[in-house]
């Protein structure tokens, strides 16, 4: 304990001397400048691999204290953070990246491939706890939970100082990775964790005022309500001109009219605005814009046990209004949809989608529709969409009874078989998989598929894939059977209204859905 103790004051000493050193002058010597930042929820650890809820507002938090490999952009493209470049390895099976030989901890320490390789290997011992080791499941040598495995080798290995290689349970690019997992995996400072027990790791009082190696350096915090953070001025991609970022929790009613009242500077998430408070924030004089790639996707699940024909489901699928539907969702901020592939990425899909009640009446006599009524289950606020969908349905004498559930009952009885549809909605992401690749396994086999090889096999092939256009044909021919089984129905891709900060210029709105942000580009407008 005398050593978790001397670490403890080592980094309390080094972060008072800077939090004091950054209270003297601002960038150019002048007044210090403070962004304000407002928060709805609380985040629940500054310790990133130990969040109890593994919650989106402690994600956001951490990438400001902590580095990742990349920068992640709404449309999948991806831009150097704590590596420079990476490349596929190992025939696929593995991922190499060059490092930033300029990254360095907050107490100066260079971050070299060791400090990432030594936080997975710590952070995958199976003697410490920590809450967020799921996350390397999917490395070699970790077993389903995250664990390693003590007679196999760990897929995380520092080739030389500046060089990391993940090796991978199954065939995976570079882009799905980071896709994927980026915003998981964080670099500590395992040099000063020298000696520690892994089972007395999440106990430091180094995670009360952490070390790392992010765009801002810990300064205070009011655990629930308040953080304050510093300027990083010597992490590598650059640092924004101003001191410091405050960052308060309220209630989210309140985050708009604290922008507009000048109280707050910008709030997270993009600064997310629901299409109904438009005009508020117009009024008030905000600047709002329409972001362009989407951040919601609907579905409707189906029981393919109860619901057992192919043209039963397509009839469904038919009847159903997704315009109306959409409309009533998003207010105009969405657009219907035949497909789970996301727009606006890489991967693309020519299906369609148009409204045919006479097809869908064809398609239930040829289905051997009897007549039967179907139980829809939805959560309260989804209760409208759940009585168009009672209404349309009802046009091709298809029966529904809504059940109304909260969302943990609405997936649990989906996946015991106890409901014949569910409305679910869920965030997109860019890769071709972001949605089918977990939901068509044995494990997860939520829409009750009675045969997945067809399914799994290509999500093999696809994830096989040497290039994007092999796997473009394999994911083209994915959708195809998709559409002709129908076990889950896409309903319509939403997208979000932005307020954009009235002092804060190069805030990259749409891009805070992958739970980062840039800040080091963050520029103070003239005022």
């Amino acid at each position: 304990m005398k050593r978790l103790t001397a670490l403890t004051l080592a980094a309390a000493l080094a972060l008072g001397l800077t939090a004091c050193g950054g209270e003297e002058k601002g960038p150019t010597g002048g007044e210090e400048i403070t962004v304000r930042y407002g928060m709805s929820s609380a985040w629940d650890s500054l310790m990133p691999y130990n969040s109890p809820s593994g919650s989106n507002y402690t994600r956001i938090i951490c990438d400001k204290i902590y580095d990742r490999l990349a920068y992640v952009h709404a449309d999948g493209s991806l831009d150097p953070r704590g590596a420079v470049s990476w490349e596929s390895a190992g025939g696929g099976m593995a991922v190499t990246f060059h490092l930033d030989e300029d990254a360095a901890f907050h107490d100066g320490t260079p971050v070299t491939a060791r400090h990432w390789a030594d936080t997975i290997a710590l952070m995958t011992d199976p003697d410490c706890p920590a809450l967020g080791r799921s996350v390397f499941s999917v490395l070699a040598g970790t077993d389903e939970n995250g664990a390693a495995i003590e007679t196999e080798p760990l897929g995380a290995e520092a080739v030389d100082e500046y060089t990391l290689r993940l090796t991978f349970k199954t065939p995976t690019t570079p882009e799905d990775f980071l896709l994927d997992r980026n915003r998981e995996f964080y670099v500590l400072p395992t040099h000063l964790l020298e000696g520690v027990d892994p089972a007395e790791v999440m106990d430091l009082a180094l995670w009360e005022a952490p070390v790392g190696s992010g765009p801002c350096k810990f300064v205070e915090e009011i655990p629930g309500s308040q953080l304050v953070l510093e300027v990083n001025e010597d992490y590598q991609l650059g640092s924004p001109d101003f001191d410091k970022l405050v960052v308060t929790v309220m209630d989210k009613s309140n985050l708009l009219p604290s922008l507009i009242s000048g109280d707050l500077d910008y709030y997270t998430f993009g600064g997310n605005l629901a299409a109904e408070d438009a005009q508020t924030a117009a009024d008030g004089g905000i600047d709002v814009v329409e972001g362009t790639v989407p951040n919601t996707f609907y579905e409707l699940m189906l029981n393919c046990e109860t619901i057992p024909s192919a043209q039963i489901r397509r009839a469904i699928d038919l009847a159903l209004d997704k315009e109306t539907l959409c409309l009533q969702s998003t207010q105009g901020l969405g657009e219907p949809t035949a497909t789970d592939v996301t727009p606006g990425t890489a991967y693309t899909c020519d299906l369609t989608w148009a409204r045919d009640v006479e097809e869908a009446k064809a398609l239930l006599e040829e289905g051997g529709y009897a007549g039967e009524s179907y139980t829809l289950a939805c959560t309260s606020n989804r209760a409208g969409l759940a009585a168009l969908m009672q209404q349309e349905l009802a046009e091709v004498d298809i029966t529904l009874t809504v059940e109304t559930v909260d969302s943990a009952a609405l997936f649990a009885g989906m996946s015991e078989g106890k409901y014949d549809m569910a409305i679910a909605s869920h965030t997109p992401g860019a890769t071709p998989l972001w949605f089918t690749g977990s939901r068509l396994t044995p494990s997860n086999n939520i829409f009750h598929i009675a045969d997945l090889t067809p399914y799994t096999a290509l999500v093999e092939e696809i994830r096989g894939a040497a290039d994007q256009t092999a796997r473009q044909t394999a994911l083209d021919e994915l959708q195809a059977l998709l559409a002709a089984e129908r076990p889950f129905i896409p309903l319509w891709f939403g997208r979000t209204l932005h307020a954009q900060s009235p002092t804060i210029d190069n805030i990259d709105y749409p891009s805070a859905s992958f739970s980062n942000e840039n800040i080091w580009e963050w520029r103070m407008k003239e005022a």
